[in-house]
């Protein structure tokens, strides 16, 4: 399996935990034995990686290689705690943990201000896709459009869904476009 495919692999399984998250919270706190939503994206969004530091070397990848990895990061981060979360087992344990962990900006900022959104993440993928514009401008105009949406500017119903759907989509285009 190249990089590619890995990559494509990882947002698909990211895109897995993301269909787990729609029926909200209780749905993930009842999951069991583990923390499937969660464990998907943490997963997906490791998968992408070997791909991200290897997209071909210009101004796009130098740009996008280190947002989509800090967003990865980010991601990582925010995942760790949904799992923490996970694993209380009612409701005032979280509030506790939360109202701990809000109070500390070197976690809340980056891991749950920046993680769920993943505007960095997306910034960083739509910058990569750009080193391929000339050869398959569709499946860059739609992880434009997936970031417009993933973004809140373009708003749908299941967001976060659909935009990541169209990312897969996108950079399927993007890598097995035939050239004409």
């Amino acid at each position: 399996m190249n990089y590619k495919h890995l990559f494509l692999l990882g947002l698909i399984i990211f895109l897995i935990g993301q269909f787990i998250l729609v029926p909200g919270n209780e749905f993930v706190y009842s999951l069991r034995p583990i923390d499937f939503a969660h464990w998907s994206l943490f997963v997906g969004t490791l998968c992408l990686i070997p791909q991200i530091v290897s997209f071909p070397k210009s101004i796009f990848s130098y740009i996008g290689t280190p947002l989509a990895l800090i967003g990865a990061v980010c991601i990582f981060g925010m995942c760790v705690i949904d799992l923490i979360w996970w694993s209380y087992p009612n409701d005032e344990m979280r509030m506790e943990f939360t109202n701990h962990i809000s109070n500390v900006p070197t976690i809340w900022k980056p891991f749950m201000t920046i993680g769920p959104s993943s505007k960095i993440f997306n910034l960083g993928l739509l910058f990569l896709s750009l080193n391929y514009f000339k050869k398959a401008k569709a499946g860059v105009i739609l992880i434009l459009i997936a970031d417009l949406i993933l973004w809140h500017i373009i708003p749908v119903p299941y967001r976060l869904v659909f935009g990541y759907s169209l990312t897969l989509i996108g950079f399927s285009i993007i890598f097995f476009k035939k050239r004409t």
